[in-house]
């Protein structure tokens, strides 16, 4: 393994290229073994078999990676990158922990502060596989460059959403109807035009929930994301109490009443959608709209795990997301057939929920066509952006292999992640960055975290487990 150190992994070619030839290649088609991609230009410029690639290609140097399976990056299609300083915050905690936990928090940064926090959560999502994250919206009073600016700086591809509300979600919408709806809507056309051309961050336009916007706002961002190419995103139906607000106010559940303004279409990105009727599926497959399957946020603070395998059954276009729970891609997988598993497999006799496979797809390629991407990311493809792991298969947990998609799901680890990769430059070796300081990072946020939880109006329902052991004790 001599070879595989983080300057063989620069390429001292003329042109930028390098020639990558691992024991097998994960591929939209499937796993492909004696595989080879070329890199260049921060793009896949070949993929195919190695001993042909070295021939079209007499001038490159093969970089030999035994024992690693290249696979494309991991797409978190939804994060909330300014959250990181209290992600511990939420444990135990019921549902709808935005408005005693997220908001008071968010609240609490200061331009520094999100930098640092949206810079740790890309860290950590890196170390964890993600090339590319939706960043949902932060509600931290500075202007979202900081948060461009973490992404960039730390090397991820960042869906950079935002916040568009213009109505208090806590009140009667009909009394509450924005006066500077006018100016929300500038905002946003500002916000696609300033990020339109970046290599890195690309832009979003945010609602926190329907009832955070008047309808004209929900239909004209819906215009706007879909004129520019890029997603609204909107956390819907994920907990009764947001279900019951939409019957009280409108008549209709969240997903009805995105479909009677006229913001329910391809452009819309619809985080958790985990209370979902049998009409609400409907609609999402008819009108094109693409969803956050969090299972892990489902596990967490829930009222519902999606029902992604009949998602997928029915051709809706859904990507997998952390929503800020942790930054890590095999565990993520893992969980994502989990709990289709427990909440609809055992019910029905379905062993095998999705066959392993569905879920590394969902994770990379499903990921990024959700989150608006899909011409540029998420699969390893002649012309498709280089945003690939280099994945060390020869540890004990998949060095057996019969079936290895599943045993990646099922078994795959963070630590086998020997390399990460985006838009063709190494970002991550072994866990940590080679062209910036990660520890001083996490030094730095660690302290920053402590002065920000003190001095935020924080809620939460439930003491520490430490307190709670005691208390038992």
């Amino acid at each position: 393994m001599s070879q595989l150190t983080p300057d063989r992994l620069r390429s001292d070619d003329g042109d930028g290229a390098l020639l990558l030839a691992p024991d097998a290649v994960l591929t939209p088609d499937g796993l492909r073994d004696h595989h080879a991609v070329v890199v260049a230009d921060g793009a896949f410029r070949a993929v195919g078999p190695a001993e042909r690639l070295e021939r079209e290609h007499p001038h490159l140097t093969p970089v030999r990676l035994p024992g690693h399976v290249l696979m494309p990056g991991f797409v978190d299609a939804h994060h909330h990158l300014t959250q990181s300083f209290g992600a511990a915050l939420a444990f135990g905690e019921p549902s709808e922990i935005f408005r005693r936990v997220w908001v008071p928090l968010e609240g609490a940064l200061d331009e520094e502060a999100v930098y640092v926090a949206a810079k740790l959560a890309a860290l950590e999502s890196l170390r964890g596989g993600f090339t590319t994250v939706a960043e949902a919206g932060t509600r931290a009073p500075v202007d979202v460059e900081a948060v461009a600016a973490a992404a960039r700086d730390a090397g991820i591809r960042c869906v950079l959403g935002l916040v568009c509300n213009d109505v208090d979600g806590g009140t009667d919408t009909a009394a509450m109807a924005a006066p500077d709806t006018g100016t929300t809507l500038a905002r946003a056309e500002k916000h696609l035009a300033r990020y339109g051309a970046e290599e890195l961050i690309h832009p979003s336009l945010a609602v926190s929930v329907p009832e955070a916007a008047t309808a004209r706002t929900l239909r004209h961002t819906a215009r706007l994301a879909a004129e520019a190419g890029a997603v609204v995103q909107i956390h819907v139906n994920e907990h009764l109490a947001g279900v019951e607000r939409s019957l009280v106010r409108h008549g209709l559940r969240p997903l009805e009443y995105l479909h009677q303004v006229g913001a329910l279409g391809p452009q819309l990105l619809a985080a958790h959608a985990t209370l979902v009727t049998p009409r609400e599926i409907t609609l999402l497959a008819d009108s094109g709209a693409a969803v956050s399957y969090n299972p892990v946020a489902s596990a967490w603070k829930g009222n519902a795990v999606a029902p992604a395998t009949a998602m997928a059954e029915r051709g809706i276009r859904f990507g997998l997301g952390t929503d800020g729970t942790r930054g890590d891609g095999f565990r993520l997988a893992d969980a994502a057939e989990f709990a289709q598993r427990l909440a609809f497999g055992l019910t029905t006799g379905d062993s095998s929920c999705g066959a392993g496979w569905t879920w590394l797809d969902r994770a990379a390629r499903g990921g990024a066509d959700a989150v608006g991407l899909g011409a540029r990311t998420g699969r390893v493809a002649v012309g498709a952006a280089a945003d690939f792991l280099l994945v060390d298969v020869s540890a004990p947990e998949t060095a057996l292999s019969w079936d290895l998609p599943w045993e990646l799901v099922r078994r795959g680890n963070r630590d086998q992640i020997s390399a990460v990769f985006v838009a063709g430059r190494l970002r991550l070796w072994r866990g940590w960055p080679p062209e910036w300081d990660g520890p001083a990072l996490v030094r730095r946020a660690a302290e920053l975290a402590h002065e920000v939880v003190l001095r935020a109006p924080v809620t939460r329902v439930h003491v520490t487990s430490g307190d709670a052991w005691a208390a038992c004790t």
